[in-house]
């Protein structure tokens, strides 16, 4: 893959001697940004508008894809200071870290997502619930088939993640008439009043829900959370959503019980991702498979631009930064 590299012509008459900083959007077009700092254009696909060395402050831009461009920036920084990526999860930035200045600071865009991920999240369960697969699929062939299928008034639903995304998505399934069950890493009661139980409560939910919608981020004590022996827990009939990581949940397994008919499966990730293109999955009538797009919206540009402009103004007076996920060590 070819990435963006800098020329000696890119880098004439820069003299203001600020902190560098480089952001996906046109600095120009951005309100209020900074005057301590040197904002630069780079969305990945440009030419580095200043030596990879002088940043200070390097945004990840915006997409599902083309990290490698980001990755290949990362390696050519001597004097970062903040990675700065505008993805919830940063799981894909982990066999990268070393490659980062002892000290960097990586910040996610957490929250910036979450009421455009848990729309998506919702729609997903309704969808699956009201049987749209079906009859999208009865429409292009052109089929008049009536058929009766799920509400969710009166279901419990679990919602597995209890941080900005998986609340967005508790209190937008209240009003369907849902008996939402909250579950995350520890057991507490939420900033709304509402119980949350704990990760070592999960077996005991399993059994006892109509729906999970997965909302957790990717971590080394995540991964394959809902395996055969889980998913194996749950009623027949469930519906699982994952707006989260595709690596929460064994996709094999996964498999097998949709294949069978005992599961539903609505899944906005993958693992792999995407899915080969001969996965029974793609063809079965009881999986609803989107491409990753839970963040992505036309509200998305707003959202991440006022989020990344109020971060640029904690870091120019050098203020505790937002989503502070990790600092890379001293050596």
């Amino acid at each position: 893959m070819h990435h963006p590299t800098t020329t000696s012509g890119r880098f004439a008459g820069r003299t203001t001697g600020k902190p560098v900083a480089w952001i996906p959007y046109e600095p120009k077009e951005l309100p209020e940004l900074p005057e301590g700092l040197a904002c630069h254009f780079w969305d990945g696909t440009t030419m580095y508008p200043t030596p990879p060395e002088e940043v200070r402050f390097l945004t990840g831009f915006p997409g599902a894809g083309g990290y490698e461009s980001l990755f290949t920036a990362i390696s050519g920084t001597t004097r970062l200071e903040v990675l700065q990526v505008l993805s919830s999860g940063y799981d894909y930035l982990v066999p990268h870290l070393d490659a980062l200045p002892p000290g960097t600071r990586v910040c996610t865009g957490q929250g910036v997502h979450a009421e455009a991920t848990a729309e998506l999240g919702v729609t997903l369960l309704l969808a699956s619930a009201r049987g749209v697969p079906r009859f999208a699929e009865a429409q292009r062939n052109r089929t008049w088939a009536p058929a009766v299928h799920t509400t969710l008034r009166g279901k419990r639903v679990l919602v597995v993640g209890y941080g900005a995304v998986g609340s967005a998505v508790a209190r937008r399934l209240e009003p369907f008439g849902c008996e939402v069950v909250r579950s995350a890493r520890t057991a507490r009661t939420g900033g709304d009043g509402a119980v949350v139980h704990g990760a070592t409560d999960l077996p005991a939910l399993l059994p006892t829900v109509d729906a999970v919608v997965l909302c957790t981020p990717l971590t080394e004590q995540t991964r394959g959370m809902l395996d055969g022996s889980r998913l194996a827990l749950l009623r027949d009939g469930a519906i699982l959503v994952n707006i989260g990581r595709g690596e929460l949940v064994d996709t094999g397994a996964l498999t097998r019980e949709v294949t069978s008919g005992r599961l539903r499966a609505a899944l906005d990730v993958s693992d792999p991702e995407p899915l080969p293109h001969g996965h029974p999955l793609w063809a079965e009538p009881e999986a609803l498979l989107t491409p990753h797009v839970g963040a992505f919206t036309d509200a998305f540009t707003d959202d991440s631009v006022t989020f990344l402009v109020r971060q640029l103004h904690r870091y120019a007076r050098g203020e505790d930064l937002a989503n502070t996920v990790l600092v890379r060590p001293q050596p």
